[in-house]
């Protein structure tokens, strides 16, 4: 393992406040080299460089906690939804072993990786599951019975909202990692989220340490049950969003 890709990661969680221990350093580094690997086979990502990846994926992706009020060493059920090549899932479950996570993708080669992923790093409590947000959003099993929920799917806020609140419990957080200016994005998903029985909390904004690059974490709390007609059915939050 490199140096200098252990001080790059130890410099950006030192600035989140995460103390990683070299078991988990490690865990990051293998990680990195069985995406790139992968990569090489299918698109997973259009960053390959390591210092790119370490910011831009996996410290990005920890940059959760700067959302978070309150981040208790208990077992907390965690779903990410359009998870692609398993981010911000994987870095998250890694640096933060208590969650149980469960990353969603609509593509089985991407669940196909992840699984390898979850194997080779010897993961546990963690699944890869292959599907679409609609069709396990309306099953039991995963209907609001998650504590948070997390995506980095490029989406609009109102499609988004539709794919991942109907999975949170009453309560629970959804919190939707978004580049550049959100304003308007999210005044026009303002109904949506209320429709779907959410409540924004806060949008926490910075810039990513190591880059020039704006971050935005919205932060969706859970008020209230989601209505039995979202979501829609498969296809229709990106065709038709609610407005």
């Amino acid at each position: 393992m490199e140096q200098k890709f252990v001080d790059r990661m130890v410099d950006g969680c030192r600035d989140l406040g995460i103390s990683l221990l070299q078991e988990q350093i490690e865990q990051f580094y293998q990680y990195y080299g069985i995406l790139i690997e992968w990569n090489e086979r299918m698109n997973l990502t259009a960053i390959t460089e390591w210092e790119e990846v370490v910011h831009k994926h996996f410290i990005d992706s920890l940059s959760l906690i700067r959302a978070i009020d309150s981040w208790e060493d208990t077992r907390i059920q965690l779903i990410d939804v359009g998870t692609g090549a398993g981010f911000p899932g994987i870095p998250l479950k890694i640096a933060f072993p208590f969650l149980s996570v469960t990353l969603l993708d609509s593509l089985n080669k991407r669940v196909t990786f992840l699984q390898e992923v979850i194997e080779k790093l010897s993961l546990s409590d963690i699944i890869a599951l292959h599907g679409r947000a609609e069709d396990f959003g309306r099953n039991k099993e995963y209907r609001e019975k998650f504590d948070i929920c997390v995506s980095r799917a490029v989406a609009n806020i109102a499609t988004l909202s539709e794919y991942c609140v109907p999975f949170i419990r009453t309560g629970g957080l959804f919190v939707a990692y978004k580049s550049g200016k959100i304003e308007e994005e999210l005044e026009t998903g303002k109904r949506a989220i209320e429709i779907l029985g959410g409540e924004i909390q806060k949008n926490v904004s910075f810039v990513l340490p190591g880059t020039d690059a704006k971050r935005n974490l919205l932060v969706i709390k859970k008020v209230r049950t989601t209505g039995k007609r979202y979501p829609r059915k498969a296809g229709m939050p990106g065709k038709e969003p609610i407005i």
